[in-house]
């Protein structure tokens, strides 16, 4: 198939994406759409677990290394915004409109469509997995959470990723992790005209001021210094009665420098009276060496890394180098009347092969 067909079939399969409801957790229809779209395209054993499908190259050598093409085929749910049927695949000159078009489907539909290129070239320097997730935008327990598990039980660990997200087909090499606290300042009661009790909300605004000076002895060479923000408060009943709790909430962004845990015991010893309580550890930084041979195939292709300010699945992708890679841009993502430009996946079917088959296997 020419470069040609290949974006006809990708454009039809994004279009058949598009009309179909798919937000995070009810995605069955589109995985349905992905497994027949494969199968009939000549990837053989499609396999699929919860709504997450792959297939892996046939020729499969454990002494290679295994690169995985990832995107998601889980959406958001459309804004009230929206001035056209977002389930409506409509092309009006270069832009193709629809929800999930921009992120992430024209990813999925280049790197499905690399892959199928690929899959049977004797010549390829990696084991590939083709794998098309679900519930990435809420990184849901049957998404990657589920998936990464499920394929190390198969001996199918795979050595590095490539995610496709909208990035304007730049290298993103980093994201910051999250960390979400629910804290709690405890005092005392009392009634306000006596000046008694000990009020809740001092010493909230003494350890909220102790958060916004945190700082940490190593830093991220790539992604910077940790950043805390307190996002939320809540404390009090009535004018008259002195606090005995104040609520707060902590958004913490971060870095390679430290895990989630250790973060979490840092910020822990950093407060005097608060209990930080932290919703979730998973979510957590990637940084990908730019020595990789990911990073340094996409630079070779005149791309230009940056730090994305985004998350994706990377974020769960523990001690595998991934690299963020994708046409559309992120600034389009989660908008009203989303879109992507057929130029934008042309250029992703040129370079997505060229990147896979230059790469320099003797490093990792």
């Amino acid at each position: 198939m020419n470069r040609a067909a290949r974006l006809e079939n990708a454009l039809t399969l994004l279009r058949r994406l598009i009309s179909t409801p798919s937000p995070s957790r009810e995605e069955s229809a589109t995985a349905d759409i992905w497994e027949a779209w494969l199968r009939e395209n000549g990837a053989d054993s499609v396999e699929r677990q919860h709504n997450n499908v792959f297939v892996v190259a046939p020729g499969f050598n454990p002494s290679r290394p295994t690169l995985m093409l990832n995107s998601h085929h889980d959406t958001v749910r459309p804004s009230a915004s929206y001035t056209r049927d977002p389930y409506s695949p409509d092309i009006e000159g270069d832009r193709l409109y629809g929800l999930g078009s921009n992120d992430a489907g024209a990813s999925g539909v280049a790197l499905a469509s690399t892959f199928l290129e690929l899959k049977d070239n004797p010549d390829l320097p990696v084991n590939l997995i083709l794998a098309i997730t679900a519930a990435e935008e809420v990184m849901g327990e049957n998404g990657m959470r589920a998936f990464l598990p499920y394929l190390a039980e198969r001996g199918l660990t795979p050595d590095m990723v490539l995610v496709g997200e909208p990035t304007g087909m730049q290298p993103a090499i980093a994201e910051r992790g999250l960390l979400v606290f629910d804290g709690v300042a405890p005092g005392k009661s009392g009634h306000a005209a006596r000046n008694e009790g000990e009020n809740a909300i001092y010493r909230a605004m003494e350890d909220i001021d102790l958060l916004r000076r945190f700082t940490t002895p190593k830093v991220s060479e790539t992604l910077g210094p940790i950043k805390v923000s307190v996002t939320v408060i809540n404390a009090g009943t009535q004018h008259n009665v002195v606090p005995d709790s104040c609520s707060y909430v902590v958004d913490v962004r971060t870095t390679d420098a430290y895990s989630n845990e250790e973060t979490v015991e840092l910020l822990r010893k950093a407060v005097r009276w608060s209990r930080l309580t932290p919703r979730s550890t998973r979510v957590h930084a990637s940084v990908i060496p730019s020595d990789h041979p990911l990073v340094e195939s996409a630079v070779a292709l005149g791309r230009t890394p940056f730090v994305s300010p985004t998350t994706s699945d990377m974020a769960l992708m523990h001690g595998i180098h991934s690299l963020k890679m994708g046409p559309g841009e992120s600034s389009r993502s989660h908008t009203a009347d989303e879109y992507v430009l057929i130029s934008e996946i042309e250029e992703a079917l040129d370079i997505y092969p060229r990147l896979i088959m230059q790469l320099n296997i003797n490093k990792d």
